[in-house]
């Protein structure tokens, strides 16, 4: 069995700065991945307790990452992402607990992508987030992006495991 991601070592191409970023993505990615391992498709969107879904949490990984990865590039939302936020937690039959693990996935290689390209004389620049444009820098929006993808993986961890008992 591995160590955990941070333990493995740094990360080719990723600036020394951001591989606490990048290793807690990779980290999450992992857990996600052995986590829906053959996790029942009935469950997908069941609430135990009121509690948000399994469904809904796969959506928000990739999601959050999207979204706060685009405000660290100084960029607005899109039209598009804006509708998937909108849909986050949606029930939505015709999409499986391996797509939405496939999404998170790719939505990771993304960002390790844009770790790699992140200039680290850039990451106390302001960056302003959502309608309000609420003050953050580049590396306050990296570091939020993982340290809320961890949580939700947290989150996720528990739902499953309720709903697989």
């Amino acid at each position: 069995m591995l160590p955990e991601v941070w333990l493995r070592g740094p990360l080719p191409d990723i600036p020394a700065l951001l591989q606490p970023v990048a290793h807690a993505l990779l980290q999450a990615r992992e857990e996600v991945v052995s986590l829906m391992k053959d996790f029942p498709e009935d469950k997908l969107w069941k609430k135990p307790g009121s509690v948000a879904s399994v469904g809904f949490h796969l959506q928000h990984l990739a999601g959050v990452i999207d979204r706060l990865f685009t405000y660290a590039r100084g960029e607005m939302l899109t039209v598009e992402q804006a509708r998937s936020l909108a849909a986050e937690g949606q029930e939505d039959a015709n999409l499986s607990a391996a797509e939405l693990v496939g999404v998170f996935h790719r939505q990771v290689d993304r960002a390790l992508e844009q770790l790699r390209q992140t200039n680290i004389r850039e990451l106390t620049d302001h960056r302003a987030v959502g309608r309000a444009q609420l003050p953050s820098t580049v590396l306050g929006l990296l570091m939020h992006a993982a340290e809320h993808t961890q949580r939700h993986v947290g989150q996720l961890l528990v739902t499953a495991r309720i709903l697989r008992a």
